[in-house]
């Protein structure tokens, strides 16, 4: 028996995707369930996993883009499994194998031909342009196969670059067509500069109260909730506050309206293999500390993975980027649309600054806050800023509304 697989849907309004790459070659023995393709919506990268055992046939091929419900492959659910067949979870590497690659040496050992080794064909042709090693990657696709993701991953792990330029000084090139999430993103960038009047303002914070406060609870933190404690959650918190005192902020145009919520799901910019992820922390405003952390471990390991669903990453009342931990000093963040605002966190460096008329050193980091201008005015953006300022540098405004404690006890 023949068993068609058709695209399923990745979600409402979506009605093409493009096949990212496929896991399995024509010919292949598949697994029920085992993935056999990654495929790219305008939102997301997704799985395709099989949908019964047998020998696979593919019809679509590497950047086809399809229709949902189209045929894209077949199974001959009546072939017989091979003797020397190895499932995907067998074949799952150790802990040990699993690690990054350490950054190689310059190799100069010739590659094993390609023609010899068990890969994708678009692993192979990503070794063939980047003189890798077959023998320094590691495989992670079904029956030992090395896959694209695993050929990127040796890439950015550290590789010499005399394997990535030429060493005879050729002039190459290499052309290659966008992802189609890659394509829907730069139509989103390029439509929010021309449809939307976007300033940004700049603030200033003093980290050392949160760093003196992580110093002292760090360790009994990650021991009683199981997670780090790290600055997105406190940054997470503030701006869920904030938005709590500057409604315009957690708003959005839509046609002649503007729409206003009670709640802040705010959206954290990840970066991924994939390219930009901005999954959503829903309603953030009545997380803890803890909760907060917790799921953005959760979300950027599955950013990390591709897992991300569109679910995941549709929404979002508010997002925060943060460009400090690629060494950004400071950036005009732009805007994800359909929000009105986004707030840029940027690296923490020790600068001199007068407190109480005396010049000290503290641990700095500048903070922008992009805005939609149509929505939000100067009062509202600058006090937005300044309130998530003041409550970062006295982390006791967040237990208390961004209130002083002795404001809330004397019920001012």
């Amino acid at each position: 028996m023949s068993l068609e697989m058709k695209i399923p849907s990745p979600g409402e309004s979506i009605t093409e995707v493009e096949i990212a790459q496929w896991l399995v070659e024509s010919g292949d023995y598949v697994e029920t369930d085992q993935i056999i393709a990654e495929i790219d919506s305008d939102k997301a990268t997704l799985e395709l996993p099989a949908e019964a055992s047998g020998v696979i046939t593919l019809i679509a091929e590497d950047g086809d883009a399809v229709q949902v419900g189209q045929v894209v492959c077949t199974i001959d659910t009546d072939a017989e499994k091979p003797a020397d067949f190895v499932s995907a979870s067998d074949a799952a590497p150790t802990a040990e194998e699993a690690a990054p690659a350490a950054a190689p040496a310059a190799p100069k050992a010739a590659a094993a031909p390609m023609a010899d080794v068990k890969a994708t064909p678009l692993a192979k042709e990503v070794m063939k342009q980047n003189s890798v090693n077959p023998g320094k990657v590691n495989a992670s696709g079904s029956n030992g196969k090395i896959v694209r993701d695993d050929v990127d991953m040796y890439l950015t792990g550290g590789v010499d670059s005399s394997t990535i330029f030429s060493p005879t000084g050729e002039r190459n090139e290499e052309r290659k067509k966008m992802s189609m999430l890659r394509r829907k993103l730069s139509k989103r960038l390029v439509s929010v500069k021309n449809e939307t009047a976007m300033l940004t303002t700049f603030n200033e914070v003093d980290m050392k109260p949160i760093m003196d406060l992580r110093a002292k609870y760090k360790k009994a933190f990650g021991e009683h909730h199981g997670v780090n404690l790290g600055f997105m959650s406190f940054f997470t918190k503030a701006c869920a506050e904030a938005l709590r005192l500057y409604p315009l902020v957690n708003s959005m145009i839509d046609g002649d309206d503007m729409i206003s919520y009670d709640y802040a799901d705010i959206a954290i910019a990840v970066s991924a293999p994939k390219g930009l992820m901005v999954p959503v922390i829903r309603n953030a405003e009545t997380m803890s500390l803890a909760e907060i952390e917790a799921e953005v471990k959760r979300l950027a390991l599955k950013a990390r993975d591709g897992k991300l669903s569109v679910e995941e990453m549709t929404g979002g009342t508010f997002t925060i980027t943060n460009g400090g931990v690629f060494g950004s000093m400071l950036s005009t963040p732009i805007i994800n649309p359909p929000q009105s605002a986004i707030l840029g966190m940027h690296n923490i460096v020790e600068r001199p600054v007068a407190v109480n008329g005396e010049v000290v050193i503290r641990p700095i980091m500048y903070v922008a806050l992009s805005y939609d201008h149509r929505v939000i005015d100067g009062k509202d953006s600058v006090g937005f800023l300044k309130t998530v300022k003041e409550m970062l540098e006295d982390p006791t405004k967040l237990i208390f509304g961004g209130k002083e404690p002795a404001e809330v006890l004397l019920g001012l």
